[in-house]
């Protein structure tokens, strides 16, 4: 018994530490978990992809980078919210869990050719939203990051973004272990209606699994020794009609 409780107790700060995404907030209220979030069939739903990993399921080089695991398997039957264009949202994280892993927040928006939820995320992706360091001055590895102990992340819609039906792709970098070859990816997809929108032009876009390669200085990057400024990821972020940048904490 003894042995038992020891090995749980061993254990738990290592699940505690991981997380997914499963409840959409809109305008501050709260969804159901899974209402409009695609659920993914990874084993343990909240480990993260790795680039280090032999296994070739947990490698970003596929088609599951989009929104998970086995994600579009549940598209069908996941809703499709209706989101006013200027809306404030929020992915929040499953169980109770929180960002305990230092690393940016990143929201990509991708629309359907048709309907959200008989898309599979293959088409183009822009980048809406990201943060990074909010606090220099605090712990590099723990407090200085944006996420640090947050249950979400929370953005705003474009205003200027055209109607339309998309998946919004939430996305926690933890790159305590990208020093060695092992960020870690925690994302899924939600499903929504724009609404109200306007005639801006999103972009610049990518496509993923191709928008990262192992080799990017975000994927290869120590938080050891103090701190030092975080290249992030992927394109810059579209806020409205024309393409803009925005790095928190740069």
């Amino acid at each position: 018994m003894k042995l038992c409780l020891l090995v749980t107790a061993a254990i738990a700060p290592l699940v505690s530490a991981h997380y997914f995404f499963d409840t959409l907030i809109i305008d501050g209220q709260e969804t159901s978990p899974n209402q409009y979030v695609r659920s993914n069939t990874r084993p343990a739903k909240y480990n993260p992809t790795k680039w280090v990993n032999i296994r070739d399921d947990m490698t970003p080089d596929m088609a599951d980078f989009r929104c998970n695991k086995g994600a579009f398997t549940f598209a069908g039957q996941t809703g499709t919210a209706e989101v006013k264009a200027g809306s404030k949202l929020a992915l929040k994280l499953g169980v109770g869990a929180t960002m305990k892993h230092p690393g940016p927040a990143l929201v990509y928006m991708s629309k359907a050719p048709s309907t959200a939820n008989t898309y599979e995320g293959d088409g183009e992706w822009f980048k809406i939203h990201e943060e990074a360091v909010c606090d220099k001055n605090k712990d590099f590895t723990s407090e200085a990051w944006c996420t640090w102990d947050k249950d979400r992340i929370e953005f705003t819609v474009p205003a200027d973004l055209p109607d339309g039906e998309y998946l919004i792709r939430p996305e926690h970098i933890g790159v305590h272990g990208a020093h060695d070859g092992q960020a870690e990816f925690y994302y899924t997809c939600a499903q929504v209606k724009i609404v109200g929108g306007g005639s801006g032009s999103p972009g610049p876009t990518v496509k993923f699994p191709s928008a990262y390669k192992k080799d990017d200085p975000s994927f290869n990057f120590s938080i050891y020794g103090g701190y030092k400024e975080y290249p992030m990821p992927g394109p810059k972020v579209w806020t409205g009609a024309s393409h803009s940048q925005c790095n928190i904490g740069a």
